[in-house]
């Protein structure tokens, strides 16, 4: 019964990432499209999406290289992009925590934006879930995720330029973090971290390599522990 009932958390997991494969499929696509236009090779812009597998920073780091940008630089973007990951995996900490560390080394490379706020949502919606349902919900998320996303690297690697502009794909990255962000402005802090981080963006932007949305990342950060440490203390003095 236990086996059955972690194979119906993973398909469960399958079931609501389904829908995630309609941003994974444009947004590889386009990334192949980049890097290639970019002056990579076709095994160059694979071994980027298996290696990496993370579609943002990967963006970032090949327009760095694109401009010709020092190596420090790159991989200072590349690292401040993907900094959210460290976050995510603290968060999930409560939940998968206990598993084995191969099976968490093994999450961890499939840890997107997308299958970290679903199955966040979902571990605290039912905190029933024992941790291998966890681990199978949590895997099953990231099936219409990564094979998609390497799949479509390949194809839009090997198509190159040949997508019409009119097919605007670099919709994909937007709107997944609109979507995504939108849900966890909750608290005072959240909100106070996203004002920070699009106002400190936009007015460093002539930062030369894009070195302001570092510079931005750090303040929005810094603002949200801040409103979180008054919001705490408020918190406390009202209880006294």
């Amino acid at each position: 019964m236990a086996a059955e009932t972690v194979k119906s958390a993973y398909w469960r997991g399958v079931r609501d990432g389904a829908p995630f494969i309609l941003v994974a499929v444009p947004f590889a696509t386009l990334f192949g499209v980049v890097a290639t236009e970019a002056g990579f090779t076709i095994a160059e812009t694979m071994g980027f999406s298996v290696l990496i597998i993370g579609g943002a920073a990967q963006f970032a780091a090949v327009q760095q290289m694109a401009e010709n940008a020092p190596t420090l630089i790159v991989i200072a973007i590349a690292l401040a992009v993907n900094l959210r990951m460290a976050m995510y995996s603290a968060a999930l900490v409560p939940h998968l925590g206990g598993a084995a560390l191969w099976k968490r080394a093994g999450l961890s490379y499939v840890l997107f934006d997308q299958n970290y706020a679903i199955s966040t949502a979902t571990f605290e919606a039912r905190p029933d879930m024992s941790i291998d349902e966890k681990v199978a919900y949590f895997a099953g998320t990231a099936l219409p995720i990564g094979p998609p996303w390497l799949l479509m690297t390949y194809v839009g690697a090997l198509i190159g330029a040949r997508i019409p502009p009119e097919f605007a794909l670099d919709f994909a990255l937007p709107i997944t973090f609109l979507s995504l962000i939108g849900p966890a402005l909750r608290t005072p802090a959240h909100i106070a971290a996203a004002l920070v981080s699009v106002t400190a963006a936009l007015v460093l932007a002539f930062m030369p390599y894009n070195t302001g949305l570092l510079a931005a990342a750090v303040l929005a950060m810094m603002a949200g522990a801040r409103v979180e440490l008054w919001a705490e203390r408020r918190r406390a003095a009202e209880c006294r």
